[in-house]
């Protein structure tokens, strides 16, 4: 019974947050919309069937739906350009920032969600390089090396990134060079000669390294967090690049429906869970980390140039924008219904995947 009651207090918590990744990215169009006067007859929670409405606010009339998982709005006259005050008539300029709003509010959660975890548990120094582990029998051992040592010069080059360290290394493979370490607050200059064969799992001076972690508050982590966004954008992007390339396998680049992210959710979770006890936390810091990932992914993914989603809907806007030439909405309208309808094809297709061959982390 307790394990029926665990993976339902999992089930739930699942669906609350990814609901309110979806609320936010509907509250950006929203605010957006209202920002530039454009009217929203209504703001729902959940999808229809509606349950109820219940209330209004500034003409938007707040509902609250069947379906409990998400939210959407919906603007007036969204493809009548001859209704006054709807959507459809308004500059597409203003269109444009409206279908950006969701997908940047998704980006921005990422940020702030991504801060709350390293003003909780530190954030890396990316500019500073820290010794880890120190193998044994390796040159790095016999050079003196020890953990916590932050490497500041490599070769007569100052260090900023581990990257550096090892490009300057492999340069020097069987040559004698000079490594200048800080241990405490003392400057060391130790000498080592970087192994021409490294065992296997080890490197040319047989050393692990990793950027030490800094205590931040909120507002400083936030530079770190944008740092970090722009990196998860970079991977999801090239994602397609490196599965051609092989560099990635067809399961590491797998799409996945609800179902599969509720999988990798609930394994996460259970991991984080696993390590509690010695690590206080660490369950809520893996939970939020994973939903920061999943509202950027989100954000990027509506910026595809897809029919029926946000990017799709840009996409038509391009030539008004570029040429004061609108397209007929009859032809947007009936290329986004069939986009909308192979999207949810798809879905159903990576649903019955995610089933039958349930998505398992390594």
């Amino acid at each position: 019974m307790s394990s029926i009651l665990s993976a339902a207090v999992t089930i739930l918590e699942f669906v609350i947050a990814f609901s309110l990744l979806m609320f936010f990215h509907e509250f950006g169009h929203f605010i957006v919309s209202k920002a530039f006067g454009i009217e929203v007859e209504e703001f729902g929670f959940g999808f229809p069937p509606k349950l109820v409405n219940l209330f209004k606010f500034k003409g938007t009339q707040i509902s609250l739906n069947w379906i409990p998982f998400g939210a959407f709005v919906r603007p007036k006259a969204e493809n009548d350009p001859t209704v006054k005050g709807g959507f459809a008539a308004a500059n597409p300029w203003k269109r444009l920032s409206v279908f950006l709003a969701g997908p940047a509010m998704n980006l921005l959660l990422g940020i702030v969600i991504f801060s709350v975890v390293f003003s909780l548990s530190g954030a890396p120094n990316f500019r500073k390089v820290q010794v880890l582990q120190v193998n044994s029998g390796s040159p790095a051992q016999t050079a003196g090396f020890q953990v916590g040592d932050q490497i500041t010069a490599v070769a007569g080059q100052t260090i900023t990134s581990m990257d550096q360290v090892s490009t300057i290394t492999k340069l020097h493979l069987g040559q004698q060079i000079q490594v200048t370490i800080l241990r405490g607050t003392t400057t060391l200059t130790l000498t080592i000669i970087p192994r021409l064969v490294s065992p296997t799992g080890e490197g040319p001076m047989g050393l692990v390294m990793t950027n030490p972690v800094m205590q931040l508050n909120f507002f400083q982590a936030v530079p770190y967090s944008v740092q970090l966004t722009g990196d998860t954008i970079v991977q999801v992007v090239t994602l397609p690049v490196k599965l051609i390339r092989g560099e990635l396998s067809s399961s590491q680049a797998r799409l996945v429906s609800p179902v599969g992210l509720y999988d990798i959710f609930s394994q996460v979770r259970a991991s984080a869970a696993t390590a509690e006890a010695n690590h206080p936390g660490l369950a809520m810091l893996n939970i939020l980390w994973f939903f920061a990932n999943i509202s950027i992914i989100l954000g990027i993914s509506n910026l595809l140039p897809i029919p029926a989603v946000d990017g799709g809907h840009i996409l038509f806007l391009l030539p008004e924008l570029l040429f004061r030439k609108r397209v007929p909405s009859n032809w947007e309208n009936a290329v986004h219904t069939i986009g909308f309808f192979l999207l949810i094809l798809l879905m159903t297709f990576l649903l019955v995947q995610d089933i039958v061959n349930p998505v398992v982390l390594p």
